[in-house]
């Protein structure tokens, strides 16, 4: 069995199993040994009830009091359990779970395992797990892997699927090199994956998420090097100068350019006149004025005679984009001929705008990775701006063809990433930083609560929606049973709905819902017909609505700060003030300091510079990552000394061996060409 082994040909997954699998992106083995534990549990000894920690998950061994109390609202089925022990009482409350009202009886002893949250003076868990005394014995104190899991899929057959994969797993011979291993005390990958898996202890799993992460670290900054050897000093085949259509756009606009956007814009300026081609990224707090900054040097390049092309990360935001762009475009009689193209364009649509694409009738061409793909060939393109998700190439089945000569790269990134990891990170790019908010923007008002709050929260959602205002509920995961002790959209949606007034509009978004349904969802909200949107961080850098301005984040504690930071840019884009409520379902000193830096800063620098202070390599698991750099288990800032490990290793590599052709590199060139295959980047265009 190998990395390529088809999932199905693994004993005990039928064609029922397989389907589940799919649904998480696991089709092979390999696929199944790279879906690492989300987190690990430890099965802790029963506590009395005054003992419990709120914010903390404990096991409880309880009396039931009372007949269960069953409700039903909406589509809502409540069960309401009073429980005691000889230190106290408690409330446990389920939804959906009817049964348990004939298994619970009053008298009764049960041990319920849960997040233990505060109501008031008094305690509450809500949908803890049954457990018999005797089976929860057998667990206590053992390092048990969980892992993410889609509905249908427990978390037993994942891991037994795993234990059987790897008793037949052949794994590769070690890729690198053992002074490699030795210098940063690296264990060999095979023990990595079993480690990961099914680890002895703690030290055991810190071990393995150490080679991990850092060959993740590894891989990427090595492709990020080679493209900068392709990238650095490229001549420029189209070079421009300024026109009066640039000058004229700016006279004309209703507010003038911060300092900092002025200082970006000159910086632009002198890269496309320069003699080689550019290549920067602009790094802006959300809300810094990136896109004006943007269209201008699109403007330049259009008044040129060149094509420019800008690619969003989603249909919605390209639209949006073309929306706007073409807005300035009759109103300031700018020299922009916009064409729009998406993937869910008819075939009609699309053979149109190639058409006017290859005549070069479209100098502007907006839209998602659908600009690379396909049929479009261009006349003349000269510059891509592109959102930062994009950035390092996509993955594609086929090599495209050559569309154009080197254009110019602009990349725009709202992960404002401390100066010390930039460097690292973006080493193949000039930076330049936008570090000032226009003076007309009113600063979101911040609050961080335990979920004590939520009818608060609910309450001034409900107001604010009355008000003609519109709301986001950001919650960890799609549906139950993915991650547990944590809030999910479907579900969750169907709370806020009993929650709120009738006449309140929620609706859901999330990741796996097909394309056409996303995008409807969001236009629907951008036109006003919902009020609330309850949905996974999807909507992080996909949606423009001036009109939401409260943004509410369930277990705010599971998310880096930066993400948390570009979740709040959604709100606070238009005229009325706006306001963030992270609620954390953990009350630890620690979860509330760091979360508090949220509450007193709207500075994503200073946001990220402090998390980076703050999140030590002690936390092995359990915070989200931002999209910007999608790695599985690394984080840029808790791993950052691994970072700068795997830094100084691919530098040396290189210095050593450039092109990796010598014998003891063999392994490790054969590796990264496999991992890499099929990856195209921007320079291909």
């Amino acid at each position: 069995m190998n990395r390529n082994t088809p999932i199905m040909e693994v004993k005990g997954v039928g064609e029922k199993t397989r389907r589940l699998f799919e649904k998480l992106d696991i089709l092979t083995a390999g696929d199944l040994l790279g879906h690492y534990p989300r987190d690990y549990e430890t099965f802790q000894k029963p506590v009395l009830i005054k003992e419990a920690p709120c914010g903390e998950v404990s096991a409880v061994y309880v009396q039931v009091t009372s007949i269960p109390n069953q409700k039903k609202v909406r589509n809502l089925i409540i069960l309401n359990v009073n429980v005691r022990d000889a230190s106290g009482t408690m409330q446990l409350t389920f939804f959906n779970m009817p049964f348990l009202k004939k298994i619970l009886k009053p008298g009764g002893y049960y041990l319920f395992r849960g997040l233990v949250q505060s109501r008031g003076a008094s305690k509450i868990m809500e949908q803890p797990k049954l457990y018999s005394y005797d089976e929860y014995q057998k667990q206590t104190d053992r390092l048990k892997p969980r892992y993410a899991l889609t509905k249908g899929l427990t978390n037993q057959t994942l891991q037994k699927t795993v234990q059987q994969v790897l008793s037949l797993y052949e794994f590769e011979e070690e890729y690198y090199p053992m002074e490699l291993l030795e210098k940063y005390h690296i264990i060999p990958y095979k023990e990595a994956v079993f480690g990961i898996h099914f680890p002895a202890d703690a030290e055991m799993l810190s071990k393995a998420r150490n080679r991990l992460v850092f060959d993740e670290f590894f891989s990427f900054l090595l492709g990020l090097r080679k493209n900068r050897d392709l990238t650095e000093g490229l001549k420029n085949a189209y070079p421009m100068f300024e026109t009066a259509d640039t000058v004229r756009f700016l006279e004309q606009l209703p507010f003038l350019l911060t300092n900092a956007q002025k200082r970006v814009w000159q910086e632009l300026r002198q890269d496309m006149g320069s003699p080689y081609c550019m290549n920067r990224l602009i790094q802006g707090d959300v809300g810094s004025g990136k896109t004006i900054v943007a269209v201008l040097a699109l403007l330049m390049c259009v008044a040129n005679g060149y094509q420019g092309a800008m690619m969003a990360p989603t249909e919605v935001l390209a639209m949006q984009h073309f929306e706007t762009i073409s807005g300035y475009t009759r109103e300031y009689h700018l020299a922009f001929r916009p064409v729009l193209l998406v993937g869910s364009m008819t075939a009609k649509e699309k053979r149109e705008a190639y058409s006017l694409i290859a005549s070069g009738e479209a100098n502007l061409i907006i839209g998602t990775h659908a600009l690379i793909q396909g049929k479009a060939v261009y006349k003349s393109l000269a510059l891509v701006v592109t959102d930062e998700q994009h950035r390092f190439g996509v993955r594609q089945r086929e090599h495209l063809a050559a569309k154009g000569k080197d254009p110019h790269v602009l990349v725009m990134s709202a992960t404002p990433i401390p100066r010390t990891l930039a460097i690292i990170l973006y080493g193949d790019l000039h930076i330049s930083v936008m570090d000032e908010l226009p003076a007309d923007r009113l600063p979101i008002k911040n609050c961080v609560v335990n979920t004590s709050y939520r009818p608060k929260a609910y309450a001034f959602i409900a107001k604010e929606v009355a008000a003609g205002r519109q709301a986001y509920v950001i919650c960890p995961q799609v549906e139950e049973g993915e991650l547990e002790d944590v809030e999910n959209v479907v579900d969750y949606t169907e709370k806020l709905r009993s929650a709120l007034p009738a006449d309140i509009q929620v609706a859901y978004l999330h990741g796996k819902m097909r394309p056409s349904d996303k995008n409807k969802i969001m236009e629907e909200f951008a036109a006003h017909n919902i009020d609330v949107l309850v949905s996974t961080t999807v909507i992080e850098v996909g949606i423009n609505v001036p009109n939401a301005t409260v943004m509410m984040v369930e277990n705010a504690e599971r998310f880096g700060l930066a993400q948390l930071h570009q979740l709040r840019g959604r709100v606070g884009r238009g005229e009325h003030q706006s306001y963030c409520i992270f609620v954390s379902s953990k009350e630890q000193k620690e979860t509330m300091e760091r979360l508090e830096i949220l509450n007193k800063s709207n500075d994503g620098f200073h946001i990220a510079s402090e998390d980076l202070k703050l999140r030590g390599p002690g936390e092995l698991m359990g915070v989200r990552q931002s999209g910007a750099f999608s790695f599985t288990l690394g984080d840029i800032y808790s791993d950052a000394g691994i970072l700068k490990q795997a830094s100084d290793a691919v530098e040396q590599l290189l210095l050593d061996d450039h092109e990796l052709k010598k014998e003891e590199h063999r392994l490790l060139r054969e590796h990264y060409e496999q991992i890499r295959q099929g990856s195209v980047d921007f320079r291909t265009i």
